[in-house]
């Protein structure tokens, strides 16, 4: 459950498949924000001017400095098992011949999850640190725009991340799977 508190109700979840279902069948507007995170549909949070130019900058640096050695995926979902369809900001993912056309990538093809927060940093740690870590995701950073840091959760273990760090914006850094490419995050 998203919540760790005892729920004083029983959510009707949804699994992944459903989801799909419903969107491919128009049942959210085309404008939409929302991910599924643990069988519950949650609304995302309004992308501001700051969040798209940090997006676009990142982007730009990280199609660059990857090439061909991993798959830049910008704001599009990747499923984590039967209940949680989640949508980072940048997933950098195994490379895929055919660019993952036959099916979303899963914590298998995962090298980095990235995620820019401006209102959503607490969401980012709370609910998405941990769902990042029970599949074992082997890396995820929190670039939190109001602070000017970057967070760096690694090595998942049981539920969560052993090793967290932060430090200030600009840095260079490199992603644990990929040690030889090294990001400018300025």
């Amino acid at each position: 459950m998203l919540n760790t508190a005892t729920k004083l109700y029983t959510p009707h979840l949804i699994s992944v498949l459903d989801y799909q279902k419903m969107a491919e069948t128009d049942v959210f507007s085309h404008d939409a924000r929302v991910e599924l995170i643990e069988g519950e549909i949650i609304d995302m949070a309004p992308i501001g001017s700051t969040h798209v130019s940090y997006v676009n900058r990142l982007n730009r640096e990280l199609v660059r400095a990857v090439g061909d050695s991993a798959l830049v995926s910008v704001q599009n979902p990747v499923i984590l098992g039967d209940l949680s369809e989640p949508e980072p900001d940048f997933a950098l993912l195994k490379s895929k011949a055919n660019d993952y056309e036959d099916s979303l990538p899963n914590a298998d093809d995962i090298i980095l999850l990235i995620e820019v927060a401006d209102t959503s940093i607490n969401y980012d740690k709370q609910i998405k640190s941990p769902l990042y870590a029970r599949f074992c995701i082997p890396e995820y950073w929190l670039i939190d725009i109001q602070k000017k840091n970057l967070t760096v959760y690694q090595k998942p273990e049981q539920g969560q991340y052993t090793e967290v760090t932060t430090q200030l914006l600009p840095l260079n850094r490199s992603p644990l799977l990929l040690p030889d490419v090294k990001f400018d995050l300025a």
